[in-house]
């Protein structure tokens, strides 16, 4: 049975591994080249210094076949309540319950870092994966915006959704709460 945890430094490897994949062949993600290693440390390390979550789920022999993370969805300081997320799952792993798994763990994570609104930007508005993934934690449908991005030779839309956490906006936030800071 697959679990999460929180990534270390030499998850790296496997997160570039998992996440190319999903540029080089899939319409999840909007980049067109596969990051490097060094990048993807970069980009952990900016997710872990707003003080978010950033997981990876391992198999029974502890080999890691999806991450998940959540950043803040724009850079302003006043966006730094809300986050969105990302989860990508390894080539040959999908319709395993993996990314519900971790769905979860990510939304436990953010609501304990003092996120109140989690935004899903999903690229492909044929992404009945994470379409599904996200219905089934609770997120509501907000809005597709159709055609905004190019890529594999057609135009791709991006669905819009959205989750409340814990009092959302009944209440103000707690501060301080992880120190804003910009993105580079």
């Amino acid at each position: 049975m697959p679990s999460v945890r929180n990534s270390t430094p030499d998850d790296i490897p496997a997160l570039t591994r998992i996440y190319a994949h999903h540029v080089l062949h899939g319409t999840g993600s909007f980049e067109t080249e596969a990051p490097s290693e060094d990048e993807m440390a970069r980009r952990r390390e900016e997710v872990l210094s707003r003080q978010l979550p950033y997981l990876v789920a391992e198999d029974a022999d502890g080999q890691v076949i999806g991450f998940a993370y959540a950043n803040w969805f724009k850079a302003r300081p006043a966006y730094r309540f809300s986050a969105e997320d990302s989860i990508y799952v390894a080539d040959g792993q999908h319709g395993r319950g993996l990314g519900r798994l971790l769905m979860n763990a990510l939304i436990k994570h953010c609501e304990a870092a003092g996120v109140r609104k989690l935004i899903a930007v999903i690229g492909d508005s044929r992404n009945a994966g994470s379409v599904g993934v996200h219905t089934a934690a609770g997120f509501s449908h907000i809005g597709t915006m159709q055609s905004v991005g190019w890529k594999f030779g057609r135009w791709l839309d991006i669905v819009m959704m959205e989750k409340t956490l814990g009092a959302g906006n009944t209440t103000e936030p707690i501060a301080p709460f992880a120190p804003y800071a910009p993105a580079p």
